[in-house]
């Protein structure tokens, strides 16, 4: 297929927009609209939803695939041939949990790469599967083994989570000794955050149906949420110890939850995700060397 029309097909999805990619690829919006006419007619297939934000259609995310593929190897190419810094987008998907603590000497190694950028989109474990299935993303840390068709799968150990409250909380919701775990208030990332109610199964005979639940969808904040009472949280042991130590926070129990997490990336021979391979490896292997 045509490799412009597939370029214009890249930009439309990653801008969300015609009129933005056109601005982007320096032509008309009349002109980008022409060359996604020509490819859908060309694939036989609708490739977009012109909706806002424009999304590729199943058919249309295999292409956005293919074009990405393309996309990196062009950069590395041009690297290899010219001498010269070339950006080579390295799309990842990260969890929040893991983009606060242990990947952060990711970023480190990539900053002293001089043909690399990296864009990170952040998703809950669970979901991220969903970016790299449909191209948006070259690697993924995800909870899920199995890997995705056109992708290797490698285990990186597991995040470790505690359930803790300000001492305050849990002494207004705790009677006789026991956590009133059905009324105390409680923090999650954001709505595809199962952590909690994972947490909750066992605790209660059944998940209340109305509870006070705060959404904070910033690591840092959900952390301060946790320290100023909002309510209790999982937090990952990494974050939870200083605060356990300066006895701003207090466990709820001795339980820990543990989450398996997975590197998954396209089996695609490029050295730069090669490169990042190997330091997420790395950090996931230094995962708990400051508990």
């Amino acid at each position: 297929m045509n490799p412009i029309r597939l370029h214009t097909l890249l930009t439309i999805v990653d801008e969300g927009s015609f009129e933005i990619a056109a601005a982007v690829l320096g032509i008309s919006p009349s002109a980008v609209s022409q060359r996604i006419k020509a490819l859908e007619k060309e694939a036989g297939r609708v490739l977009l939803r012109r909706s806002t934000p424009v999304t590729a259609t199943p058919a249309g995310e295999v292409l956005v695939q293919a074009a990405r593929q393309m996309a990196l190897l062009e950069a590395e190419t041009l690297a290899a041939l010219r001498g010269r810094i070339a950006k080579v987008p390295l799309s990842v998907v990260v969890n929040a949990d893991s983009l606060a603590t242990w990947f952060k000497p990711v970023l480190a190694d990539v900053a002293s790469w001089d043909q690399a950028t990296l864009q990170l989109r952040i998703e809950d474990e669970s979901h991220s599967l969903n970016l790299l299935r449909r191209g948006d993303a070259l690697g993924a840390v995800t909870k899920e083994k199995t890997p995705v068709s056109g992708c290797d799968s490698i285990e990186l150990g597991s995040m470790r989570y505690v359930s803790v409250s300000n001492p305050w909380l849990l002494d207004r919701y705790t009677n006789n000794g026991v956590v009133d775990w059905e009324k105390m208030p409680a923090l999650r990332f954001g709505p595809r955050d199962q952590l909690q109610t994972t947490d909750l199964r066992g605790r209660v005979e059944q998940l209340p149906n109305t509870r006070r639940i705060s959404q904070i969808p910033s690591a840092e904040a959900f952390v301060e949420a946790t320290r100023v009472g909002l309510g209790w949280s999982l937090l990952p042991i990494q974050d939870a110890k200083p605060l356990l130590e300066a006895g701003e926070i207090v466990l709820l129990d001795d339980r820990v939850l543990e989450v398996p997490l997975y590197w998954q990336r396209w089996r695609l021979e490029s050295p730069s995700l090669e490169r990042l391979t190997e330091s997420v490896q790395q950090a996931a292997a230094n995962m708990y060397s400051n508990i």
